[in-house]
């Protein structure tokens, strides 16, 4: 089950279902759930069942009534704590010579060990595959901080109301916003419009289905 795939209102619709059926123990009505997203007929919660059972995020139950997914069947204080402990340490590996095998209680990897910083990250969700040649591609997370912009640096920037993921450089022509992708051109921002131009957040890395990526030090313009 990926809830990536989700679109934003099945997500919240989502939500609300699940955070209903943890707090009273039992799934909201039709009629509930018609009643706190305003719809005007049952016939849009139908709908909205039937878009996650398509997904796999809900499953159909015995009585042909609508569950959750098996691996989603934890309370919300179980995820809670699994969030907080994170993957377990369960001791050394040697990367060299063949040494005795040593089991220990090392702790645990969280995001916190993984991005220091975590307080002050956002993502974004990538439209397009003009970076993919970094490895960031359509449909990935990327990890985003607002911190300084060095030459080379990957970032978010918006200007003139459209946003988007580029190297950034600074040079006598101004701001150039340089793709991962020979098929896409540069784009350059002259000074005199500067103000005009927003760094989002420096990207930090980025998620997707096959696990979480660091960014790795820009190389210098030549």
């Amino acid at each position: 089950m990926d809830l990536a795939q989700l679109t934003r209102k099945q997500k919240q619709f989502f939500d609300f279902i699940l955070s209903y059926r943890e707090e009273h123990e039992v799934w909201p009505t039709y009629r509930e759930i018609a009643d706190h997203f305003d719809y005007k007929s049952p016939n849009s919660v139908t709908q909205n069942i039937q878009a996650l059972l398509k997904k796999g995020v809900l499953v159909r139950g015995d009585q042909d009534e609508y569950d959750l997914h098996p691996s989603y069947r934890k309370t919300k204080k179980d995820r809670t704590l699994y969030q907080e402990q994170g993957i377990p340490i369960k001791g050394l590996i040697a990367a060299g010579y063949l040494q005795e095998a040593v089991e220990s209680d090392l702790g645990s990897i969280t995001l916190d060990t993984i991005f220091p910083h975590l307080d002050k990250m956002f993502a974004l969700r990538v439209s397009g595959m003009s970076m993919k040649d970094a490895g960031i591609f359509d449909g990935d997370f990327v990890l985003l901080m607002d911190s300084d912009i060095k030459d080379g640096d990957i970032g978010a920037v918006l200007y003139n109301g459209e946003t988007s993921l580029k190297k950034i450089y600074h040079d006598q022509s101004g701001l150039r916003l340089e793709p991962a992708n020979e098929e896409y051109s540069h784009i350059t921002i002259s000074p005199d419009i500067f103000e005009e131009v927003r760094i989002l957040g420096k990207y930090i890395g980025h998620v997707n289905r096959s696990g979480i990526y660091r960014s790795v030090p820009a190389k210098k313009a030549s």
